[in-house]
């Protein structure tokens, strides 16, 4: 089976080719320089580069493949949940490849295709769905963070989120208020390497709360009152690192203790991560460190996976079609709030 999947969830026109499991081509055009003068996404802007480069992204992986349109099984695309301007590039074009050619639609939730992208092989680009193991999963990106419970593949309850700012979102408006470039959650990673985490006391919120959601926007308001403070401290090459290294560590410290704590209660001995933060160095290191401790087995999204990528689209979407056989109807709309059931 051969499948051409489409991303345009958000920022990044990413269009891969998958076949049995391996990902024959993934390509991918990124935005950020794009949106970096205004510190975030702009919709309009995003939606205008998709209409830009995403036939002629289609082309290149379609070319990198080594398949032809003849070739193709099924197209596939995520539907939802995403900014609904940019949505519905990649679902119209899908939609109108699949009537055009005869072929089944697959729709695929994004948060669902990041749930499952920590079963793709980095090193044989291919899903290796043989070593799945029931676990907790962490996905936590700049739009999500949410905790869940996989029982088996296609078989999950999420157990908590967000209840303000994603985790990933905290990183990004700390790193503009520290004056950093955009995107500034990669930037803060980066530039506490040399910090002292310990040097400045933040407060973790819902660190001990029994549930297993997450609140972010008490931590960036702690920083702002502190930057008001002290306002020099931020142009301060010594003092920085500490700063950067202090903030990170009150993010991570709450992703990895309620992540572990959401394992133990399940009663699972594998835990998973994914989404665009699962990049961050310190969170992996974490979560690697406290699964060891614990004797857990560790499944960490690929750094290549862990942003928003075709290439876990069509994964998750050849699983689930050669289970069910159901394709999506071809008229079907988007669904921009789409949560993950």
């Amino acid at each position: 089976m051969a499948l051409l999947a489409f991303e345009t969830s958000c920022d990044e026109t990413s269009v891969a080719v998958v076949s049995e499991g391996q990902i024959l081509a993934n390509s991918v055009s990124s935005q950020i320089k794009l949106h970096a003068e205004y510190g975030g996404v702009v919709p309009e802007l995003a939606t205008r580069e998709h209409l830009r480069n995403l036939l002629p992204v289609a082309r290149e992986a379609l070319n990198n493949s080594g398949l032809g349109v003849e070739q193709l099984e099924a197209i596939t695309a995520t539907r939802g949940p995403g900014l609904p301007p940019a949505l519905v590039i990649g679902w119209r074009v899908a939609q109108a490849i699949a009537y055009a050619l005869n072929l089944p639609l697959i729709s695929i939730n994004h948060i669902e295709a990041h749930l499952y992208s920590p079963w793709i092989d980095e090193g044989l680009s291919s899903a290796n769905f043989n070593a799945f193991q029931p676990n907790v999963s962490l996905i936590v990106s700049g739009g999500h963070t949410l905790l869940v419970h996989v029982r088996g593949l296609h078989d999950h309850t999420v157990l908590g989120g967000t209840l303000d700012d994603a985790a990933g979102e905290c990183f990004d408006k700390i790193g503009k208020l520290l004056g950093l470039a955009y995107p500034g959650g990669p930037v803060l990673d980066r530039i506490s390497v040399k910090g002292n985490p310990a040097a400045y006391q933040f407060p973790r919120p819902l660190l001990n709360d029994s549930t297993d959601n997450f609140s972010f926007s008490g931590l960036k308001t702690s920083v702002r009152y502190f930057l008001e403070k002290n306002p020099k401290l931020k142009e301060d090459d010594k003092q920085l690192p500490d700063l950067c290294a202090s903030v990170q560590a009150a993010i991570v410290e709450v992703l990895v203790k309620k992540t572990l704590r959401a394992a133990a209660h399940q009663g699972v001995d594998c835990v998973t991560a994914s989404g665009g933060v699962t990049c961050n160095r310190l969170l992996r290191a974490g979560l690697a460190a406290a699964c060891d401790k614990q004797g857990y087995s560790l499944h960490l999204a690929a750094p290549k996976f862990c942003t928003d990528n075709a290439a876990m689209i069509g994964i998750l979407a050849e699983e689930k079609f050669k289970s069910t056989n159901k394709p999506s109807t071809i008229d079907a709309d988007i669904k921009p709030g789409w949560t993950l059931a």
